[in-house]
């Protein structure tokens, strides 16, 4: 199939989104209105199956159509009436079209009754239960739509421009029970089976239609009188209340933020095993991985179950309340939701939680700009819709309504979100509904910020300089944009004091470099250019220390505070140390000291390492993650007795004990570790059999750490073990994807053991083992693996593991060409850099004790 992949074109050497097989897609024409849609099930849920009608109500929006086509996928088409009168059919496995015995008339309504059966089901709908490896699994049912998978559990109209009420009457053994969308209408009791009848009067897409059905214990909480509901498999019930209690405040607070009352009967959040996403807003009731369900220890330091669950109940208005009319206009419901989880961090935690937070997502975009692709955040080409689920539409779209944001006013900007809503409730959308929603509440026309940002790719990446002339009192501050497409941006740009006075400044920056003057009644402190970092971008700082300092110091903003901590370390020296070492003590937020400590990793001075070192007491255990992470870059015998020490008596959190470890693996495989080969293996080794915990984090920690050991075939053979059958899943996903990052130093023998073990984990069905995969053999440097992902292409039905494999061969012919000549100058350039770092380190003391 495809080896040319990811090939440049005239995208300023960036990557193409579009790879080989794309095409342009557009919504199907319209037969009519799809008013209602009706099934009745009855599941056999021992082998798997279900049979029953599926109904559609349509309203023809012309006279005279003979033919309808619906979408349908590996269903068995049984039989098709309208008004108990038979139609003919032929159906080819993916499109089932009807041949009307009568042709439609305007406004006359026909009800399809399509009768069919289902085994085995490979998408949409999946049977989840215990087997000879796993027999503890539950028995569960579940359904997942988007993007169009719907049609693989139902005929329908498989597209987001269709709405319509809907229904799902259920069949099932006790004592399963079954939650879809809107409200239960009614239960009815069969002996060994119950019926369950649900009801959504609200109109939404097919891929918003749900079912989940298990043996699950129901929690109840309320808002404003509507039931706030969580299943979860019984046992688990308090980590359920632990992980999701928050739900009825965030409705409120959603409520609230974004003008328009949460409109459907009920909110659900069902739990389910194995599944394929982390969560799925369908209307009025989301399904969420398992894996989000917290214990105590793992509440200490983890906030991604908290965003999860403020990022689904955001759908509720951004996907559910308003549908996107077609995917290319996904960064409409996806940003929201992901903007939403920095609106619920800035209510729940403060200012500055929620700027790093967006930081953060801003990162994850920035990441894949960079290694991936570029691309506009509206794009109609593609070859499936799920592509465009990518950190484009979730993290650069939050980005997106936050500089909306910063455009308006919080004044201004949620009395447009709630425009926006107002105009669009129970209606389909389009990226220019939202331009007509701002300016029809604002009077501004953002369409110059859309053109730039989300209408075309990239961002702009801003060099900056600053130098005071004493002589005429004239701060100047010189703005260079290093990417190729510039942009036109009013930033804010203030002169600050230590004193706490400033002075705001607004600027248009639009040309390749220019320089501002600013008179000043004394010399700034320090300057902060994009006040409240607003607008989406990087930022490379080239001012003096001194003016670093005082911005790490003083300036308000964290994520300010980052850059000059930044720019500080890479001047280097013991004066840089001394400023970093006294932000890594001292600053008052995390997330600075977090950041710090990455910072100071990166000066190769040992008076660093003794300033990192000494953050290990931190009591913030996301500070002491991003210590014991940076530790591994620092590779001193210092720095590995002190993660040695966290590997063999832990950590409270287990990112922090996960991380040591990782970082503990990697400082054995530079030769620090004192210990023979087989003490150190058996030590991690020890971590494996004890230390079994919450979503194996600290597990897969162990496992990371055997992956450094790259020439190791004692660790190789324990990485190995981890893949069989049977391992807990998360442990087993953790040692597939090890084996791509050790096989870059085995032997030949064992490298052929790597690929002969994930040729035959190629051919499980499951995604995420599939992924896992390919990420392995995408890390690999023999052209060997190629074969197998190119097998895995061709035969995945999903395809997000379809574009990460095909990808993954790109990588693979890449890290092929790099020949044992270069890897030897990498390890002779490594070591001249420790031979440097001592010698600087001990001029840098001598001239300390000089001054």
């Amino acid at each position: 199939m495809l080896h040319e992949l990811m090939h440049d074109t005239d995208n300023n050497g960036y990557k193409s989104f579009e790879l080989p097989g794309a095409r342009p897609h557009y919504n199907p024409d319209r037969p009519g209105q799809v008013e209602h849609i009706a099934l009745d099930l009855i599941f056999d849920i021992p082998n798997q199956s279900y049979r029953g009608t599926c109904k559609i109500r349509l309203n023809p929006v012309r006279s005279q159509i003979d033919r309808l086509t619906l979408d349908a996928v590996n269903l068995n088409i049984e039989k098709i009436t309208i008004d108990n009168v038979s139609q003919p059919f032929d159906y080819d496995g993916e499109l089932l079209n009807i041949q009307l015995k009568q042709p439609t008339k305007i406004a006359e309504r026909i009800e399809l009754v399509i009768a069919y059966h289902v085994e085995k089901p490979q998408r949409g709908i999946y049977f989840i239960a215990p087997d000879e490896h796993y027999p503890n699994k539950p028995t569960q049912v579940w359904t997942q739509g988007e993007d169009e998978d719907s049609r693989f559990w139902f005929p329908c109209f498989d597209y987001p421009g269709q709405l319509a009420t809907s229904e799902i009457r259920v069949e099932i053994p006790k004592p399963f029970i079954a939650v879809s969308n809107g409200d239960l209408i009614a239960t009815e009791d069969k002996g060994d089976t119950q019926i369950f009848y649900w009801y959504q009067r609200e109109i939404h897409p097919t891929y918003l239609m749900t079912l989940a059905i298990g043996d699950f214990a129901e929690l109840r909480d309320e808002w404003n009188g509507k039931p706030v509901t969580y299943y979860v498999e019984k046992g688990r019930e308090d980590q359920a209340r632990l992980s999701m209690s928050k739900t009825p405040r965030m409705i409120e607070f959603y409520s609230q933020k974004y003008g328009y009352s949460y409109a459907f009967p009920k909110y659900a959040q069902v739990c389910v095993d194995d599944f394929i996403f982390g969560g799925m807003e369908n209307t009025s009731t989301t399904l969420l991985t398992d894996r989000c369900l917290l214990d105590e220890r793992a509440a200490i330091d983890n906030r991604s179950t908290e965003s999860l669950v403020a990022h689904e109940l955001a759908h509720q208005w951004f996907g559910d309340l308003i549908v996107i009319k077609h995917w290319s206009h996904a960064w409409i419901k996806e940003g929201m939701a992901s903007y939403a989880e920095v609106m619920w961090f800035e209510e729940e935690y403060g200012r500055e939680e929620a700027l790093y937070y967006l930081l953060g997502q801003a990162r994850q975009y920035l990441d894949e700009d960079s290694s991936r692709y570029r691309r506009s955040l509206v794009t109609h080409v593609y070859r499936e819709a799920i592509e465009l689920y990518d950190r484009h539409i979730y993290e650069k779209g939050s980005c997106v309504y936050h500089m909306i944001r910063a455009e308006l006013g919080d004044e201004l900007f949620y009395s447009a979100i709630a425009t926006f809503l107002k105009d669009n409730a129970h209606r389909t959308v389009e990226t220019i509904d939202l331009l007509r929603a701002i300016e029809k509440t604002t009077g501004r026309n953002l369409t110059f910020l859309f053109d730039q940002y989300v209408y075309r790719g990239g961002h702009p990446d801003f060099k900056l300089g600053y130098s005071y002339d004493a002589d005429s009192n004239l701060a100047k501050i010189t703005v260079t944009q290093t990417q190729p497409d510039l942009f036109d941006l009013r930033i804010p740009i203030a002169l600050r004091y230590i004193d706490g006075d400033s002075k705001l400044l607004k600027v248009r920056v639009h040309e390749k470099e220019q320089s501002f003057y600013f008179p000043c009644d004394r010399k700034p402190d320090f300057i902060s250019f994009d006040v409240d970092n607003y607008h989406l971008k990087t930022v490379a700082l080239e001012y003096p220390l001194p003016e670093l300092k005082a911005q790490l110091q003083h300036d308000p903003d964290p994520v300010s505070r980052i850059y000059a901590a930044q720019a500080i370390a890479k001047k280097g020296g013991l004066e840089a140390v001394k400023a970093l070492s006294e932000a890594l003590q001292n600053d008052p937020f995390w997330g600075v000291r977090a950041e710090v400590a990455e910072s100071l990793a990166t000066i190769k001075l040992d008076q660093a390492v003794e300033a990192v070192l000494a953050g290990l007491s931190d009591p913030e255990a996301r500070v002491r993650k991003s210590i014991v992470t940076s530790l591994a870059q620092i590779a001193t015998p210092e720095s590995y007795k002190a993660l040695a020490a966290i590997v063999e008596k832990g950590d409270a959190s287990y990112y922090t004990e996960a991380a040591a470890l990782r970082s503990f693996g990697k400082g054995a495989a530079s030769g620090l570790s004192e210990s023979s080969e087989a003490d150190t293996l058996s030590l991690i080794d020890s971590v494996l059999k004890q230390r079994q915990g919450w979503n194996e984090i600290v597990r897969a920690g162990a496992i990371g750490a055997l992956s450094q050991l790259k020439t190791s075939e004692s660790a190789l053979n324990l990485i190995l073990d981890y893949t069989q059958p049977g391992v807990p899943q998360p442990l087993r996903l953790a040692a597939i994807r090890a084996l791509g990052a050790i096989s870059t130093g085995q032997d030949k023998l064992n490298l052929e053991r790597i690929l002969d073990r994930l040729k035959v984990l190629s051919r499980e069905t499951f995604f995420l083992t599939q992924v896992a995969v390919a990420v392995a053999l995408g890390q690999m440097e023999t052209t060997k693996a190629i074969a197998v992902l190119q097998a895995l292409a061709d035969q995945t039905p999903d395809g997000r593991v379809r574009r990460i494999a095909e990808e993954s061969i790109q990588t693979v012919q890449k890290n092929a060409g790099s020949d044992k000549a270069l890897k030897q100058l990498r390890e002779e350039l490594d070591q001249l850099k420790q031979e440097n770092q001592d010698l600087k380190s001990r001029l840098e003391n001598l001239e300390a004790k000089a001054k």
